[in-house]
């Protein structure tokens, strides 16, 4: 199941998910994953979550970050808790992509029964209509 914060630069979205993810730790049954364009979050999270960076794997589109997710889970079975920060950005600002990247994970994650917390940086009044149900 997908969730996703939303808001403009500046309005605590990483801060938000950091949160969630050092949260998710003490909860998670598995483990927990965040992903993230640079290794911006690498003081900021626990160490017993997972760092991924996509500027690493030269991922750069919708399908490469869900194609990096796939294989991550697959990899890993025992991943409950995947959080991914500025997922807009990383799918090069492409709302279409977006919105197609968001549903497939959607299906992914609920299908897998795994918490995925996602941000965004973009107004709600610019958020596509189809993606406004996993606003948290």
């Amino acid at each position: 199941m997908v969730k996703l914060i939303i808001g403009l630069k500046g309005s605590g979205k990483t801060k938000h998910l950091i949160e969630l993810a050092n949260s998710a730790v003490e909860t998670s049954p598995g483990n927990v994953v965040c992903i993230e364009k640079g290794n911006k979050l690498l003081f900021d999270v626990r160490h017993q979550v997972r760092l991924v960076d996509t500027a690493v794997f030269g991922i750069e589109s919708a399908k490469e970050l869900y194609g990096m997710v796939c294989g991550i889970i697959g990899a890993n079975y025992d991943i409950k808790d995947i959080f991914i920060d500025s997922s807009l950005k990383i799918c090069g600002n492409d709302k279409d992509e977006f919105v197609w990247f968001i549903e497939a994970l959607n299906k992914l994650t609920t299908e897998r029964e795994i918490n995925c917390v996602t941000t965004a940086s973009i107004a709600e009044e610019e958020l596509p209509e189809a993606l406004t149900k996993y606003i948290i």
